[in-house]
């Protein structure tokens, strides 16, 4: 499944927070590609990333703990 992180609404972003739950919840993202894409995704641009459809659930729950807004794609 595709997911597209549009934004972070929380007050104070944990920037290590974030970076780890897309590094454990990406199918194909690292840990220092997630550092990268958690720092796009706090400037304001949207992040693409691939989450395995068994992982889905889970993955959606720790995105809205986060306060990140997403769209699923596919």
């Amino acid at each position: 499944m595709k997911l597209n992180l549009l934004s972070c609404d929380a007050q104070r972003p944990d920037r290590r927070a974030i970076a780890k739950c897309i590094a454990e919840i990406s199918s194909n993202v690292g840990e220092s590609l997630s550092n990268e894409l958690t720092e796009i995704l706090l400037e304001g641009d949207a992040v693409d990333i691939e989450v395995e459809d068994k992982n889905s659930g889970s993955a959606l729950r720790a995105l809205r703990k986060l306060s990140i807004d997403y769209e699923i794609i596919e």
